[in-house]
């Protein structure tokens, strides 16, 4: 029994020699992964129901808040229920700028009606950019969608947008949308140049286009001097369609990137699911401006609005923040 024993421990000693360097060299992975530079707040407290409640180091004034929302089918359908577009305007007039995914309607009407809505329902002016019908190649029709940017004009000026080329490398079926904004301070200066890319991710190719992310943005810094650079949206990078570890594969997960939104948040609307589908990603901090506060926006009546919660995170507009 006793050689038994030692040539038990004989073995469990070459295992611990074997496995010890393979330890050591996942933790120092895992301290080098962006996911341990993620700034964040607690987005699940009980006592922040809304969105309003989750900016306490900023007065609401001193911020521009901007959300990621994808108004799941957002077509002539939905258009039609009253109940549900007027909850979609309050949730709209919650920020100074929604990007929204998942517009679908071949008469393109309804971002203009519901941009209309809006107006009706308050003093200040909200314009909006509007995408071509995304998914131009040939096998991506079927995914056809439009994205779009409603904006409170006293937050934001729009200088230009455009679909990005996908015609040569196919990348992506729905092609991400990109706008550009000049960030204005409560007395109207312009303080910053910004612009933001938007995409709706084809669920089975979400860790491919996600990665495809990283081209579109030095793609972009090939033709513009631009530096603060935010991309968001529907990526449906969680759960079944992406891993931790398929992520942190990624050149769009080195430390030149920012993830807001980590991989434990939930940005769905079902008691069945857990996953951050809908994220933020910060190439800079825009000069100082974000400063780490964002959240989920839980403040929604049921999945008739969508089977996704709005994602927001705040940029300080004031004119003297340090950079």
């Amino acid at each position: 029994m006793a050689r038994h024993d030692n040539a038990l421990q004989g073995v469990m000693l070459v295992a611990l020699l074997i496995l010890f360097p393979m330890t050591i060299q996942l933790l120092v992975h895992q301290d080098e992964s962006p996911l341990w530079r993620t700034i964040y707040v607690d987005v699940d407290s009980d006592e922040a129901e809304d969105a309003e409640a989750r900016s306490e180091s900023r007065n609401r004034e001193d911020v521009a808040r901007i959300a990621t929302f994808n108004i799941k089918i957002f077509g002539e359908t939905k258009m039609g229920k009253t109940d549900v577009v007027s909850e979609l305007v309050n949730i709209t007039l919650r920020y100074d700028m929604v990007v929204v995914q998942e517009i679908k309607d071949m008469d393109q009407t309804v971002p203009y009606d519901f941009l209309d809505a809006i107006n009706a329902e308050t003093n200040e002016t909200y314009a909006m950019v509007l995408s071509e019908r995304s998914g131009q190649q040939e096998d991506d029709e079927g995914g056809q969608e439009q994205y779009a940017f409603y904006y409170r004009t006293s937050r934001f000026t729009f200088e230009e947008s455009w679909l990005h080329n996908d015609s040569e490398l196919d990348e992506f079926q729905r092609e991400p949308f990109i706008a550009s904004f000049n960030l204005l301070s409560k007395n109207g200066t312009n303080i910053e140049n910004i612009t933001l890319i938007t995409v709706h991710t084809k669920p089975a190719q979400a860790v491919n286009e996600t990665a495809s992310l990283h081209n579109v943005v030095e793609t972009y810094k090939t033709n513009s001097t631009e530096s603060d650079i935010i991309l968001l949206g529907d990526f449906n990078a969680d759960c079944g369609y992406a891993s931790t570890y398929d992520l942190n594969q990624l050149d769009i997960r080195s430390p030149e990137y920012l993830w807001v939104v980590p991989d434990s948040a939930d940005t769905t609307y079902s008691e069945n699911t857990h996953c951050a589908y809908d994220r933020i990603v910060l190439t800079s901090n825009v000069d100082g401006r974000f400063f780490g506060k964002w959240g989920v926006d839980r403040n929604m009546s049921s999945s008739e609005i969508s089977d996704h919660y709005p994602v927001w995170f705040d940029l300080d507009i004031r004119e003297d923040v340090p950079e």
